[in-house]
């Protein structure tokens, strides 16, 4: 089977910036979040060795949830003041690496990942792994699609298909939706049904199977659960649309546009150099010497 890994971006580079010292270049570059990623992304190519790879970028523009509910996201603290400065070095990296960056206004990358993982499991022999640290994209796992999240640092992971979802949260990874819009999310802000909890919507949902199924059989609750249920439906079904990731965004998809393409090694090299990575100068030579010949494909 061929591979195609799909990475979110802006979580992988959170990640790295919350995983490693600020450290600075002698001129004074913040750089942990660059050094970070791009120590994710050679690990990546060294272990996995992806036939295919692309990453997603959310931008500043409003989304269609923000416009949706205005305290979408609001209750997150401000990044910061070093962290996004590192952005534009880092996609200069990846452009380098000769890796698609999909962005879209209007769209987190959540659903960029949704829509191209969706898109290639209609492609016969593909595989399809997004590497994120968002709990959004278990509902995306599927018997193609499997979500791997970091553990710790940026390096070790954990891989989920639809058993170890249903271990992790009591539901199966077309069930966590309705999980989210009962019990919220409060990394996005999405306020769910106050008072319920992720327990009791993994509870009711084991039993009802889906949103709509509970609120046909108000009845048979308990009453805590019946009257919170009736009293926030419209914010249940808000936060039902808030926690979808939306697998249809205006996004033009060719499998072989994400083809493993020879890495620009004499850029990645100065970039390297400009930035003082000499530790991963080291790492590069070993992936010259380890990816496969059938992925050093001709360039762009």
């Amino acid at each position: 089977m061929k591979k195609l890994i799909l990475i979110d971006g802006n979580a992988i580079f959170h990640r790295a910036y919350h995983s490693l010292p600020p450290f600075k270049t002698s001129k004074g570059e913040t750089t942990n979040a660059i050094y970070g990623f791009v120590r994710m992304l050679i690990e990546l190519y060294m272990n996995e060795q992806p036939d295919y790879l692309g990453i997603a970028w959310d931008r500043k523009a409003p989304t269609f949830r923000k416009k949706m509910f205005d305290d979408y996201k609001a209750t997150r603290s401000a990044p910061p003041e070093d962290l996004y400065p590192q952005l534009p070095r880092l996609k200069e990296i990846v452009e380098a690496f000769r890796i698609p960056q999909l962005e879209k206004d209007g769209f987190e990358a959540d659903d960029l990942l949704g829509t191209a993982a969706h898109k290639a499991e209609q492609e016969e022999g593909v595989d399809i792994t997004i590497l994120t640290g968002d709990q959004d994209a278990f509902q995306l796992v599927s018997p193609k699609t499997t979500v791997m999240t970091p553990i710790k640092g940026v390096t070790q992971v954990k891989r989920y298909q639809a058993a170890e979802v249903e271990e992790k949260f009591g539901v199966r990874p077309d069930q966590i939706i309705d999980y989210k819009a009962i019990s919220g999310d409060t990394s996005d802000n999405i306020p769910g049904v106050p008072g319920i909890g992720p327990k009791g919507a993994s509870e009711l949902l084991q039993k009802y199977g889906d949103l709509d199924n509970i609120y046909d059989h108000l009845d048979e609750l308990k009453p805590g659960h019946k009257s919170k249920l009736e009293d926030n439906r419209e914010i249940a079904y808000m936060s039902q649309k808030l926690a979808t990731i939306h697998c249809d965004a205006p996004l033009e998809f060719n499998l072989a546009d994400y083809s493993v393409h020879d890495i620009d090694y004499p850029t990645v090299e100065k970039l390297f150099d400009e930035l003082e990575f000499n530790s991963l100068t080291r790492k590069l030579d070993q992936l010259k010497d380890t990816i496969r010949p059938e992925a050093q494909q001709a360039l762009f």
